[in-house]
């Protein structure tokens, strides 16, 4: 199974229930690889420019994240439409909490992984290699 970019637009809760069925469904030995934006790389560009003094530090760490949310909907069809897309980020991994979430979920042999590394040949179908920038890509079996 492989989700890329997936999991962060879920609110925490959902995504350890998605952590479960994707671990219960998964026929014994099946490889799970997910890659998700990196917290930890983000976070040390945000303490870089503030470090740096950066007056838009703040405003670059929240619009890259996707975490930020720069207006409300002020109608109701507004409304609707921002709960239904879920183009924001909900929940934001680094590769420990990630680890320890695949470990927590009773998952086995969790490695972090790069693009191509794929014991799974038919990974490397579907992998782009912008989608492992700035981010954490791990892969777990059951």
């Amino acid at each position: 199974m492989y989700a890329s970019h997936v999991l962060e637009h879920l609110p925490l809760e959902d995504f350890h229930q998605a952590l479960e069925n994707t671990r219960r469904i998964l026929a014994a030995g099946g490889v799970f690889r997910l890659v998700v934006p990196d917290l930890a790389s983000a976070a040390r560009e945000y303490c870089a420019g503030f470090d740096a003094g950066d007056t838009k530090a703040s405003s670059t760490f929240l619009k890259e994240t996707l975490l930020g949310e720069e207006r409300r909907p002020r109608n109701l069809a507004g409304f609707i439409y921002s709960f239904l897309v879920t183009s924001r980020h909900c929940w934001m991994w680094d590769a420990v909490s990630l680890e320890g979430a695949l470990n927590k979920h009773g998952f086995a042999r969790v490695r972090r992984c790069q693009f191509g590394d794929c014991e799974d040949p038919m990974f490397s179908l579907v992998e782009d290699p912008g989608r492992f920038e700035r981010s954490v890509a791990m892969e777990a079996r059951r």
